[in-house]
């Protein structure tokens, strides 16, 4: 199968934001207390993604064009330890480690792993992946979900899942998104992060900490979970493409290359309304 997949344009962290351009230089906004928003000097990235710790400590990883890996920010237990990674077609980034997916299709993983989140090396025809922050997600070529990690809320119950095109992670919930719009959710619902069954027409999902994003196909946004700064505060968005979720913001990419932002902004992170040129739409990498 040839399988060209578009390539994420806009990340969330804890407290920070990551944008990436048209002509591969990376922006970010929020807090750098690790350095994780020192990306002005990365060039020629494809896809980009952040840590997103309910604790605060976060990184920032960058995929190159040429498979290699890029990363800053928290590294105590060697999230960032990415150097060596060879022939990456996507990367996700959780709490305190870091995934990427090979081009033929097997899995690798650094960071912290007390609870096996790292325990990836077996996996094989893996499509994408996605870290939540004790939990890492693999979709699988035949539509079907592949999970290891903290399961404490059942986070990791969605090996029954099938037709899945996308999948998401957070704090302790897992999404996945349905080949016809639908989505499912597993994990834990306290906030009513999971409660999603009733929505349709979704092309696109995130999950923040305790939240849950879903773009429908005439660009409007869809949220539900914790409010409390309101991140979830996307009912009047339009003409959005892309949608990324932190711990307690949400991130919007519109069509013309500009970022919209709501939820927590006590570090910045929303302060992304001057961004311009965000976007990869024609950069994407072929799977064979």
């Amino acid at each position: 199968m040839n399988v060209a997949k578009p390539m994420p344009s806009l990340a969330a962290g804890y407290r920070h934001t990551v944008g990436l351009q048209s002509d591969g230089m990376v922006v970010a906004a929020g807090d750098n207390k690790y350095g994780q928003c020192d990306v002005g000097e990365w060039r020629d990235i494809v896809a980009i993604a952040a840590g997103n710790a309910h604790t605060g400590n976060a990184h920032t990883v960058g995929l190159k064009s040429d498979g290699t890996v890029a990363a800053v920010g928290w590294n105590k237990h060697d999230q960032c330890g990415v150097s060596g990674w060879r022939d990456i077609v996507a990367v996700a980034a959780g709490w305190r480690r870091t995934v990427g997916l090979k081009s033929d299709g097997t899995v690798v993983a650094v960071g912290r792993n007390q609870e096996g989140e790292c325990h990836v090396s077996g996996w094989h025809d893996i499509v994408a992946v996605a870290a939540g922050d004790w939990h890492t997600v693999g979709l699988k070529s035949d539509g079907t979900v592949i999970l290891t990690g903290n399961n404490r809320y059942g986070q990791c119950h969605a090996s029954d899942w099938r037709d899945i095109v996308a999948i998401a992670a957070g704090y302790l919930h897992t999404v996945g998104l349905q080949s016809d719009g639908t989505m499912v959710a597993v994990g834990r619902n306290q906030e009513s992060q999971c409660e999603v069954s009733e929505w349709r027409r979704i092309t696109a999902i995130a999950a923040g900490s305790k939240h849950t994003v879903g773009l429908k196909s005439d660009g409007t946004v869809a949220a539900v979970g914790s409010n409390k700064h309101g991140q979830c505060n996307v009912s009047d968005w339009c003409d959005i493409v892309a949608v990324a979720a932190g711990c307690a913001h949400t991130v919007g990419l519109q069509s013309d290359g500009t970022v919209v932002a709501v939820g927590d902004r006590d570090y910045g992170q929303c302060e992304v309304s001057g961004w311009r040129g965000i976007g990869l739409e024609k950069r994407t990498y072929r799977r064979k």
